[in-house]
């Protein structure tokens, strides 16, 4: 999944709501909003939490407090995101299609609130050491996988050729880790097993894309 929400702005998920919010009148306006925020639950976030980690920002040699931080692995693990709101469905089961999600499948979503711009957005916030952006990674993608993410097609609109290149473009190897040209990196990806190497210095070459794995 992305390290952040909204920088693979092509991924997508569903949050279906269950009882006793699965009804209409629950999201009754909802519709109304281009993006919500996302309260859910860090459900695979596997270990104990510290005081201190690493941040990927950092080059994952650097510890900052966990509160200083955006990590999954915290005293309450729980997740906030904004998120895309890009269709409300009512039938035959209420759920939300969102993009730019920072999910994996069955995630719990434990609250969803409007993105307010006049209240949320406050041009002059700042982060020390996540000020900018990271320039992203130079992505290469065979035709022949290409091909393969082309013909790809869920009830979402997916555009995975685009997802494939959001996703890894940020570089989602371990942050303490160099760059290996020998070394073969894989994810699961939209039902799919994804393999790259690093062919230079911010530069990744797509080797595989076959049917199998999880989304």
């Amino acid at each position: 999944m992305p390290r952040q929400p909204l920088l693979a702005d092509a991924s997508r998920a569903a949050i279906e709501l269950l009882p006793p919010l699965n009804t209409p009148d629950a999201v009754a306006g909802l519709e109304d909003n281009t993006h919500i925020w996302v309260v859910f639950q860090f459900h695979q976030a596997a270990g104990q939490w510290s005081t201190k980690v690493r941040p990927p920002r950092l080059g994952g040699n650097k510890k900052l407090g966990v509160l200083a931080t955006r990590s999954p692995f915290r005293p309450n693990n729980i997740g906030l995101s904004v998120v895309r709101l890009l269709e409300v469905r009512t039938s035959p089961k209420v759920e939300l299609i969102v993009g730019g999600a920072d999910l994996v499948d069955g995630t719990p979503i434990l609250d969803i609130k409007p993105y307010i711009p006049y209240a949320d957005v406050l041009v002059e916030a700042q982060s020390a050491f996540a000020g900018d952006a990271p320039a992203p990674v130079t992505v290469d993608i065979p035709r022949e996988v290409l091909q393969v993410a082309s013909d790809y097609r869920d009830c979402w609109g997916t555009d995975l050729p685009l997802l494939i290149r959001q996703v890894l473009a940020q570089d989602p190897k371990p942050a303490y880790q160099k760059p290996e040209p020998d070394r073969i990196y894989g994810m699961k990806l939209c039902g799919f097993d994804l393999r790259w190497r690093y062919s230079g210095e911010g530069k990744i070459e797509v080797l595989a894309l076959e049917p199998g794995g999880d989304s």
